[in-house]
């Protein structure tokens, strides 16, 4: 009996490409940190790093939901409209009761589950695209947070010092946030990678109507994505009400901009079906660097928007270049097996 060696698989040009663009990411930072701290020693003082790590935490638990949403090939523009909710959920029963922490993060965790649930519904069974859904849920949700707000605005001495700690305290040096943040990347990493659900959803991503055919069930699968980006905007909503101690019914507006950025640029592909949660904490390294750069080198805040804005814009035009060749490649492959 002859026996038949498979070939062993080769990595495609857009996985090559993605790799590539987290390197790139890392290059950009320590090219952007060189070149800031020369300019203003201060920095890379310590409180400066502390600060750009407590802002990383909150925009990479948001950029993570982000992610695996948009690896199923949708996207959910409502994160920073359940953030504020939630944030102000959380800080509205701390006012009046000495919650312990891990009870403030479950009750922020279940505000957003609702509000991603929501969405899943609506875009599941509604046949409704996700942008159309999380657009209107943005605002109705915004809406529901400024009608219950009244105008009102929690301060951090209304806030139990236990809960305000948890937003300053560190182990080792490394704040509680930083580390909460990172338990969340590695676990939703894993479950990605290692795991069949996670597989399902590139699957999905990279074709819904393959999926179908593969008996994998989109329509769970869909909602279950929703649910995990609500419920993680919820929790990034309790570290924004720890970190700042101020809140009202403005938190967290303008966040999804940044998330989406943080995402695309991470590797993410926005047609759905490849990159990694790691590639989009990179992102949302990268974007909060530029913020802290721009500060300290006094530039107007505008160039932000602009840079985040072309950031975008580069991603998804390298994104849509890269699957074009692949396409092309593959066309070319089977017109010489055929």
């Amino acid at each position: 009996m002859t026996t038949v060696e498979l070939p062993v698989p080769r990595r495609s040009s857009l996985d090559v490409v993605l790799r590539a663009r987290e390197l790139g990411i890392v290059i950009a930072l320590v090219v952007l940190v060189a070149v800031t701290a020369i300019s203003n020693s201060r920095f890379l003082s310590g409180q400066s790093i502390r600060d750009i790590l407590l802002n990383t935490a909150i925009l990479a638990v948001l950029a993570v939901g982000q992610a695996v949403v948009v690896i199923t090939r949708n996207i959910d523009l409502s994160v920073g409209s359940v953030l504020g909710l939630s944030a102000f959920t959380v800080g509205t029963l701390l006012q009046s009761n000495d919650l312990p922490v891990v009870l403030a993060l479950l009750v922020g965790a279940g505000v957003g589950v609702v509000c991603g649930g929501l969405n899943g519904v609506l875009v599941r069974y509604g046949n409704v695209p996700a942008l159309v859904v999380t657009l209107g849920t943005l605002y109705v949700i915004r809406g529901v947070t400024y009608f219950w707000a009244g105008g009102s605005q929690i301060n951090a001495d209304e806030l139990p010092s236990g809960f305000l700690d948890f937003g300053n305290a560190t182990v080792i040096g490394i704040p509680y946030l930083v580390l909460l943040a990172v338990l969340v990347l590695v676990v939703t990493g894993v479950v990605l990678r290692s795991y069949r659900t996670g597989r399902e959803l590139y699957a999905m991503g990279s074709s819904p109507h393959a999926a179908r055919l593969a008996g994998i069930p989109v329509g769970r699968r869909t909602v279950g994505a929703f649910v995990v980006s609500g419920g993680l905007a919820g929790l990034a909503g309790v570290l924004f009400a720890a970190r700042f101690g101020t809140i009202d019914a403005a938190a967290g507006t303008g966040y999804e901009l940044n998330v989406v950025a943080a995402v695309v640029v991470g590797g993410v592909a926005v047609f759905g079906g490849s990159g990694t949660v790691w590639g989009a904490a990179l992102g949302a390294l990268l974007l909060t660097t530029i913020s802290s750069a721009l500060a300290v080198l006094e530039i107007n805040q505008f160039w932000q928007q602009a840079i985040v804005g072309a950031l975008i814009l580069l991603a998804i035009g390298a994104d849509r270049l890269v699957a074009v060749r692949v396409w092309a490649s593959l066309k070319k492959r089977g017109s010489h097996v055929s």
